[in-house]
């Protein structure tokens, strides 16, 4: 039986080979509007990875549509650049496709050079904070215009499509939604007005192409704006898009703007499906669904059943980019899944760096972290393995070293798995497993439940030794730490000790707030027991909503400091709080613990002393470094490199990206 994701498809008269469509994500690349070498390698790594069809972008149309950051369409100067990165998707395989698009309010005055944002209307964002100038009737002509020039000059480029945003709270979306456009004119007012700018700008695209030049619109199935639009109204304008020439449809959710997780850990695979199922069943163009498809099963499922004619994978094909050709050659036990921690992708573009890739450090950096086999060959051990020693010894693998990994547990993965605990957080697991299994495809030899000591060292007689030994929990050393009912975060996460009703977490960074989650979902409903109480009308959904949310603890979450979640990334963070406070538990913060007592923790707050009562303690105030073995190899002589936590405490995007660096460098 034909696998669904490779059946090949049309779209207009253009052929696709498989139904995996990477779609346009802003990677920070371009340089002043032009395409590097950089950007051009990063995508056809993607070509050759398998993907049916890559889209890249956005790509302005004028120069208030974006910044120098973006891709620029908007003058001939950047055809040939466009060329150059049409030929290295085309070359390699894929059909490559533009997104064009403008940012509207979306857009800051200080990338444009201090000029004004635009808009329908003068409404401010809560993303920038600036109000945009509203557009003249005769200013709307002229970006209308704008986007059938850029189109023009995508197809004379050489790629197989193009594609408007026409969602995301962006340009067309702001006419598109009664928030955002309070117009009094024609395009302004009714529902079919506020379609007009739109829908003007696909007929004018199609005039500028030709009919057989495929348009593809990416659009919001639910905006997620209180007031704004929902998936009613949105397919209506899917089928009116349809009618005005549009060949298929790639379906997101959700406004920059929006408090409905997107794009995190949290988000279940494939959940917003129903949304491209939902226009799927009212149009006869192909309809391409979105937003946390990470894996070849999901995806398989969803086409299968017809939920969407094609699947968007845009990080997991940055995590790996040959998810394609693995799955098309039965290969899938060896993908390196996405697990939409955000720490190399959005947190990087929120910091102005370049997109890269927890889970793969070589993403944006194809050309130069080609590795190649080294003249003569080390044996190389890896003390611990966690993500650091794995990813270390993959690199170090792939130069060709004879690498073994030295493990003092019964599993690699090391504090994978911790992070992992927290509801929501479990593809932090998955990770660990992926690492895992490349190890094991790569023919890494494995010691486990096996301690390094010097005797070891000095039998088996490494070249190199990479110390990956990562880091350890510390306690506050306050009156009262040593407890019988005072635990560590680490040992609640695992669930070696229970914790009473009342429990005080001492610590509110990234490992208090996931303990908080963590204890706070004992005693809930879970997500079958919810839909099966639902569907047989056995409770309420205010009841089921109260029961799934509230569990049995009562929790107060201590922090020092005037922020919880300090080191948590702008990406996750703001999700994280939210749930914080939607199950319910209580934050102190500016709050210094003093002593703990067996019915409580003593602390100041603003110079007063208060008492919070806890029959359980939690210890959540950090971890060090672990490294007992850097004295002894100094002493033995053997060349040695620090990875992970056992040089210094940070996040798991840098013990995988230290680690490879440690690796390479063997």
């Amino acid at each position: 039986m034909q696998d669904p994701i490779f059946n090949p498809i049309n779209i207009n008269k253009l052929e696709v080979k498989n139904r995996i469509y990477l779609p346009a994500m802003h990677l920070n690349m371009a340089e002043n509007y032009a395409i590097t070498d950089r950007l051009v390698e990063f995508y056809a790594e993607r070509a050759r990875g398998g993907a049916g069809m890559i889209c890249v972008g956005f790509a302005t149309v004028d120069e208030r549509s974006g910044s120098p950051l973006n891709i620029g369409a908007h003058t001939d100067e950047y055809i040939p650049g466009l060329a150059k990165l049409a030929a290295g998707i085309n070359d390699n395989g894929s059909r490559s496709v533009v997104q064009i698009n403008h940012a509207g309010r979306y857009n800051f005055s200080f990338l444009m050079g201090g000029k004004q944002p635009v808009a329908p209307s003068p409404i401010a964002s809560r993303l920038t904070k600036e109000v945009p100038q509203e557009l003249e009737p005769d200013e709307i002509e002229e970006i209308i215009d704008h986007f059938a020039a850029a189109a023009a000059r995508i197809k004379q480029a050489g790629f197989d499509a193009v594609e408007v945003l026409s969602g995301t709270g962006y340009l067309i979306s702001e006419f598109l939604s009664p928030l955002t456009n309070q117009r009094t004119d024609e395009y302004g007012g009714s529902y079919e007005n506020r379609m007009r700018f739109g829908l003007s700008i696909m007929r004018k695209i199609k005039a500028a192409t030709g009919d057989d030049f495929p348009l593809i619109v990416r659009m919001n199935g639910n905006d997620f704006m209180p007031g704004g639009q929902g998936r009613k109204e949105l397919q209506e304008y899917a089928k009116a898009l349809e009618q005005n020439g549009v060949d298929a449809l790639c379906i997101n959710v959700g406004w920059h703007e929006a408090r409905v997780p997107q794009i995190v850990t949290s988000v279940p695979r494939g959940v917003f499906g129903y949304l491209a199922r939902g226009i799927k069943d009212l149009v006869d163009i192909p309809v391409i669904a979105s937003h946390r498809i990470n894996d070849p099963s999901t995806a398989r499922e969803m086409i299968g059943d017809g939920v969407c004619d094609m699947v968007a994978m845009g990080r997991p094909l940055i995590a790996d980019p040959f998810l394609p050709e693995k799955a098309r050659t039965g290969r899938e036990g060896e993908i390196v899944h996405c697990i939409a921690c955000a720490q190399g992708c959005f947190d990087h573009l929120f910091k102005g760096k370049a997109v890269e890739c927890l889970c793969n450090p070589k993403a944006g950096h194809e050309a130069e972290y080609r590795l190649e086999t080294v003249e003569s060959p080390k044996k190389v051990m890896i003390v611990g393995g966690g993500p650091a020693g794995m990813s270390a010894a993959l690199a170090a693998c792939e130069c060709g070293n004879d690498v073994t990994i030295y493990e003092q547990a019964d599993r690699l993965g090391g504090q994978l798995f911790l992070a992992a605990a927290p509801p929501g957080r479990d593809e932090f697991g998955e990770l660990g497993r992926d690492l895992a299994s490349q190890v094991a495809v790569n023919n890494v030899k494995v010691m486990l439940n096996t301690t390094v000591d010097r005797q070891l060292i000095e039998t088996e007689k490494p070249d190199s030794i990479i110390l990956a030994t990562g880091a350890q929990p510390i306690a506050l050393p306050i009156k009262g730490a040593d407890l019988p009912h005072v635990v560590q975060a680490w040992d609640v996460l695992q669930d070696k000790v229970y914790t009473g009703k009342k429990v005080a977490i001492i610590g509110g960074g990234a490992v208090g707030v996931e303990t908080a989650l963590f204890l706070a979902e004992k005693g809930t409903l879970s997500g079958d027991a919810v839909k099966f109480l639902l569907v047989n009308n056995a409770e309420s959904p205010e009841d089921l909503l109260e029961l799934a949310t509230r569990g049995t603890k009562e929790i107060v979450l201590i922090e020092m400091i005037k922020r919880i979640g300090k080191d948590i990334g702008l990406s996750t963070r703001w999700g994280m709080l939210q749930e914080i406070s939607r199950i319910g538990v209580k934050t102190s913060v500016s709050t210094k613990a003093l002593e703990i007592t067996e019915q409580s923790v003593r602390v100041e707050i603003d110079g007063k002393t208060e008492e919070i009562e806890a029959d359980s303690v939690v210890m959540a105030v950090g971890s060090a470094s672990c490294n007992p073995l850097q004295e002894i190899v100094e002493k033995m002589g053997i060349p040695w490199q620090v990875a992970g936590d056992a040089g210094k405490i940070a996040l798991a995007f840098d013990a995988v990206h230290g680690g490879f660096a440690a690796g390479r460098n063997v």
